[in-house]
């Protein structure tokens, strides 16, 4: 089996959606629903692609809506904004499910945890998708918990376009509390690093600098390094690590693999790339 990953470049759309609901999966941990007519249509083709959620502050009843009851481009402008990875959508229905990490600061996950139901949001993107074309023989997923929405699309993909495949998956959270249930295909393991009160990413650092060439899913089955697809996402102390092991030891093919910060510590603005 073989795969590429192909950058698709998508039209920018902004739209305005509503919290409907909110569901606690972990302490610190928790997922949304948005519903919108705006919403219909929306679509996202890339496992790892970003969104980027506008949180407008004060009433957004009086001023801030245009006669289609949509945010307007200044409000959007003026509003605090994050990147997220969409979970799932419906297109038809209008509604998108997001998940987001709770901390004690920061305009995001406080909203996420504390906004009353009705509160409205502003949407835009993604502007741009990597989509996986074909099937890898076996695949490597490690992230923190940032990077739990598109780990789970993309078991979602594997299990679909590689049901035969080897694959290991590496998440870390703070301790047991905070695991989530997570489906993973038949052949992928899976397995929990708890850091602590260590900092973000340090666990999973050291879990990625202990892995070998032995370790590369499918090196027992003789699969080619180029058939091996790579994804690598927590605390951006993590890239060091990851690029290290997937393309160092492993030598895996640059092209089929993703490394990447999806947050910076101490830096609320940080954008990963895309």
């Amino acid at each position: 089996m073989s795969f590429t990953l192909t950058r698709r470049p998508n039209e920018l759309v902004f739209r305005t959606a509503r919290l409907t609901a909110r569901t606690w999966l972990a302490p610190h941990y928790v997922r949304v629903r948005l519903e919108g007519e705006s919403l219909t249509g929306f679509d996202s083709p890339g496992s790892d692609d970003h969104i980027r959620v506008f949180f407008p502050a004060g009433d957004t009843e009086r001023g801030a809506l245009d006669e289609n009851g949509a945010l307007d481009v200044e409000t959007l402008r003026a509003s605090p904004s994050r990147e997220y990875t969409p979970l799932a959508w419906d297109a038809v229905a209008g509604s998108l499910e997001l998940e987001f990490v709770v901390h004690d600061h920061g305009v995001a996950g406080r909203w996420a945890a504390d906004a009353p139901i009705g509160s409205i949001v502003g949407i835009g993107g993604p502007r741009g998708s990597m989509v996986m074309e074909g099937a890898p023989a076996g695949w490597f997923l490690a992230g923190d918990e940032t990077a739990l929405p598109a780990i789970r699309r993309l078991l979602a993909g594997l299990a679909r376009s590689a049901p035969e495949g080897q694959g290991v998956v590496l998440l870390e959270v703070p301790d047991a509390d905070h695991q989530i249930a997570i489906d993973v295909p038949e052949g992928t393991a899976l397995r929990w690093i708890h850091r602590g009160d260590a900092a973000p990413g340090s666990a999973l650092s050291r879990a990625l600098d202990a892995l070998g060439s032995a370790d590369r899913p499918g090196a027992g089955a003789g699969a080619g390094s180029g058939a091996v697809f790579a994804f690598v996402a927590a605390e951006h102390a993590v890239v060091k690590s990851g690029r290290a092991l997937v393309l160092d030891r492993w030598q895996l093919d640059a092209d089929g693999v993703i490394v990447k910060g999806y947050w910076r510590r101490g830096e609320a603005e940080y954008h990963a790339p895309h």
